[in-house]
C-alpha cells in the first residue's frame, strides 16, 4: 500500500489510536497534518516523523471550539495544497453514570466533541474536496457502543450512534462526487482512554478473555483498517461500519463460556490425542 503524493488529516492524533495512525500514514508516504490538544505530544511526535523522513506537521486545537475546528482544513491545504484523507479520531468518553442521574453539563460537553465537532471537520472536509475535484476518503471514529448500549454510558453510547448516522448521511450524499465516508467501530482497545474508564492492564487482561480471540485489540489494528480505508483497494466500500472487536459482538452474551471449552481445556484434550496417536503408532 502506498499513500505517496496524498494527503491527510487526522484529529486526536497525539495518542492512542490517532497517534499509532498518524505514524502508519506518515509511514505510507501521506503528508500529514495531525490536530491534538496536547502540544508538548504533538510537538514530540512531529519531531520523530520529521527525523524518519515524514511530511508531518502538528496543529494544535480543542475540537470542541467550533472556531478551532473551522481553520483545521484551511490549515491543511495552506500547508500541503489539497486535502485527499481525513480521519476525524478526536472524541471524548464523558463520565459514566446512570441516565436519571446524568447531567447536562457532561452532555453538552461529549457531544460538543464527539458529534458537533466531527460534524463541522466533515463539512469543511467535504467542501475542500468538492473544491478540488478528484473525490477522496473520509474515516469518522465510532464504536460498538454506536450499535449497542452499554450500562452507565448512555451519553457516549448516543453521541457514537450518531456519529454513524452521520456517516451514512454523508456518503449518500457525496457518493457521486468520489468521496467515501465510512466508520471504524472499535471495541475494547488498549489505550489509556480505556484505562481511564475500566481500571489497570490486569483489569484488561481480564476483559481479553471475553473475547473470541483472546486478546484486546491494539491502536495499530485499528491504523490498519484506517490505511484500507484510505487506499484505492476500498474504492467499492463506502457508506458502512466496520467493526474491530476481535469477534466480541459477534457471540451471544453471557453464553460462550458455558458452552465452549477453556483454552486450557483444549490445550488439555490436544495433548491426550497427541498421546493417544503417539502410542498407536
Amino acid at each position: 500500500m502506498n499513500l505517496e503524493g496524498k494527503v491527510a488529516l487526522i484529529t486526536g492524533g497525539t495518542a492512542g489510536i490517532g497517534e499509532a495512525t498518524v505514524r502508519r500514514i506518515a509511514g505510507l508516504g501521506a503528508g500529514i497534518v495531525f490536530v491534538g490538544r496536547d502540544e508538548n505530544d504533538g510537538l514530540r511526535i512531529e519531531s520523530e516523523l520529521l527525523r524518519e523522513g515524514a511530511a508531518a506537521v502538528f496543529l494544535k486545537a480543542d475540537l470542541s471550539d467550533p472556531d478551532e475546528v473551522r481553520r483545521i482544513v484551511p490549515a491543511t491545504v495552506n500547508i500541503f495544497g489539497r486535502l485527499d484523507f481525513a480521519f476525524n479520531n478526536a472524541g471524548i468518553s464523558g463520565e459514566n453514570g446512570l441516565i436519571a442521574d446524568q447531567t447536562d453539563a457532561n452532555f453538552d460537553e461529549v457531544f460538543s466533541v464527539n458529534v458537533k465537532g466531527l460534524f463541522i471537520a466533515m463539512q469543511q472536509e467535504i467542501r475542500q474536496m468538492l473544491r478540488q475535484g478528484g473525490g477522496g476518503s473520509i474515516v469518522n471514529m465510532a464504536s460498538v457502543g454506536g450499535s449497542l448500549a452499554t450500562p452507565g454510558a448512555s451519553i457516549y453510547v448516543a453521541s457514537k450512534h450518531a456519529v454513524i448516522g452521520l456517516t451514512k448521511s454523508a456518503a449518500v450524499e457525496y457518493g457521486r462526487f468520489g468521496i467515501r465516508v465510512n466508520a471504524v467501530s472499535p471495541g475494547a482497545i488498549r489505550t489509556d482512554m480505556l484505562r481511564q474508564v475500566f481500571g489497570d492492564d490486569s483489569v484488561l487482561d481480564q476483559m481479553a478473555d471475553a473475547h473470541p480471540v483472546h486478546r484486546l485489540g491494539l491502536p495499530e489494528d485499528v491504523a490498519d483498517a484506517v490505511s484500507w480505508l484510505f487506499s484505492d483497494s476500498s474504492s467499492y466500500y463506502t457508506g458502512q461500519s466496520l467493526v474491530l472487536d476481535g469477534g466480541l459482538t459477534a457471540q451471544r452474551p453471557f453464553t460462550r463460556a458455558a458452552v465452549l471449552p477453556s483454552h486450557e481445556q483444549v490445550q488439555e484434550e490436544s495433548h491426550d490425542e497427541l498421546s493417544e496417536v503417539t502410542a498407536g503408532r
